[in-house]
């Protein structure tokens, strides 16, 4: 304490800051290890780098730790695991260690401005207040800094991205008007369960698959990185539980579009420009849901209304709408699946039906002796059974569809008792 007193008192005080910030610079000069820090905001914006970080680290962590934060934001889902102050961690990639360490410090608020950060203390009254601010220290050899900035940093990026999609909750929208509002999609229907041909369904999602994967291949190729999907075939075969599948495999959020809540192709050009990328958009039962070609021979003939609609020529037409999903307008996102859904395929326009327009058709049939499996496995947890030759031979003559068979063996719990009434089901439809 002395001899700091003395130096205070000879050493003007300018000195003493360029004699320590440059025994500061050599220190770090000399050290092996380098400090990368990572701000959980950048003014009033949230850090995406912080939020993938902590993401990321979350499925790393040790669960050994001294202190550790736990949360769960949504019920169902799994509890979240993070760091606390002071504690540290240890990550390996590509060879190289990296150490991460979670810090806080205080930092002045003001009523009306400053940057991010978490409130603490004090009220809503305008004034100072003091505010929590959290950032990552990432530390590393020298050695791999260039490996930290090109490689780690991108990766922990890539890496959270994947993670929030696989545990993020599927919402489901709905149009109202000129606008979309959603619920959360629990549709538990999955590949597995899906009561489907099993080669059609390895082609379903062998395709899915390869339009995931080659964005780079549309834009080489100069077209819009979409997938249309027609699913044709009699009702209760199971259209809407393949669309379901498909969501809970890619993780995509589903639109379903109702087209008789859509008079205009300016109401519907705002709906398709406000879905996200990575969805499904829906169409069902296409060819009834609305009478688009009687429309379209209707347009100039209706009188004005009391509300004065836009010109007829804005009505939803069968043009427009195609316009839409493989016109200019299709380029409004990327990353998108179309799916039209139909009873009747033969009463569709040939317009949708032109090779290019949907990619893939898709026949939703009665169900076979292979999707009966799957439904007793479903229902019963059963792979087989006395009486499956019986059973099967009967689905090939009768026009069944899965969700009659399903409705049948969920009557009963005790697995011989249910067999037993579908054959009999079974029986009185062949009459």
């Amino acid at each position: 304490m002395l001899v700091r007193g003395v130096v205070n008192e000879l050493v003007p005080y300018e000195v003493r800051e360029f004699l320590f910030s440059g025994l500061g610079y050599l220190r770090s000069r000399m050290s092996s290890q380098h400090t990368v820090v990572i701000e959980e905001t950048e003014g009033w914006a949230s850090n995406q780098l912080y939020d993938a970080a902590r993401t990321y680290l979350a499925t790393r962590i040790n669960i050994d730790m001294q202190r550790l934060r736990v949360s769960r934001v949504d019920e169902g889902k799994s509890l979240m695991f993070s760091m606390e102050e002071g504690e540290e961690m240890a990550d390996v990639h590509d060879g190289a260690e990296f150490r991460w360490r979670l810090v806080c410090r205080d930092g002045a608020g003001a009523g009306g401005g400053g940057g991010g950060g978490h409130a603490r203390g004090g009220g809503g009254g305008g004034g100072n207040y003091r505010v929590e601010v959290r950032s990552f220290e990432m530390s590393f050899h020298r050695r791999h800094k260039e490996k930290a900035i090109a490689s780690y940093l991108p990766h922990i990026l890539a890496e959270a991205k994947k993670i929030k999609d696989q545990d993020r909750t599927l919402k489901i929208y709905m149009n109202e008007g000129e606008s979309w509002f959603a619920i959360d999609l629990h549709h538990p229907s999955t590949f597995t369960t899906l009561a489907m041909d099993r080669e059609m369904k390895r082609s379903v999602m062998d395709d899915l698959e390869r339009f995931v994967r080659r964005k780079e291949y549309y834009k080489r190729i100069g077209k819009a990185w979409k997938r249309g999907y027609l699913l044709y075939g009699p009702p209760g075969t199971g259209k809407s539980s393949l669309i379901a599948a498909m969501a809970n495999y890619l993780k995509f959020d589903v639109y379903d579009l109702e087209l008789t809540e859509v008079n205009w192709n300016s109401t519907l050009r705002r709906l398709l420009i406000g879905m996200t990328n990575r969805s499904i958009l829906v169409i069902e039962d296409i060819d009834c849901s609305v009478d688009l070609q009687q429309r379209a021979a209707e347009e100039g003939q209706d009188g004005g209304t009391k509300s004065s609609p836009p010109p007829s020529e804005d009505k939803v037409t069968l043009s427009g709408l195609l316009n839409f999903v493989d016109g200019l307008w299709s380029t409004s996102g990327e990353e998108r699946i179309i799916i039209f859904t139909t009873n009747y395929k033969e009463r569709l326009d040939p317009a949708l039906l032109r090779p290019g327009r949907m990619d893939m058709h898709i026949h939703m049939g009665y169900c076979c002796p292979e999707s009966f499996r799957i439904l007793a496995s479903n229902y019963h947890s059963i792979t087989d059974h006395d009486t499956y030759p019986e059973i099967e031979a009967l689905i090939k003559e009768v026009m069944v569809t899965p969700a009659e068979v399903a409705e049948v063996l969920m009557r009963n719990d005790d697995t011989d008792i249910a067999l037993e009434g579908l054959i009999r089901f079974l029986k009185g439809k062949k009459g």
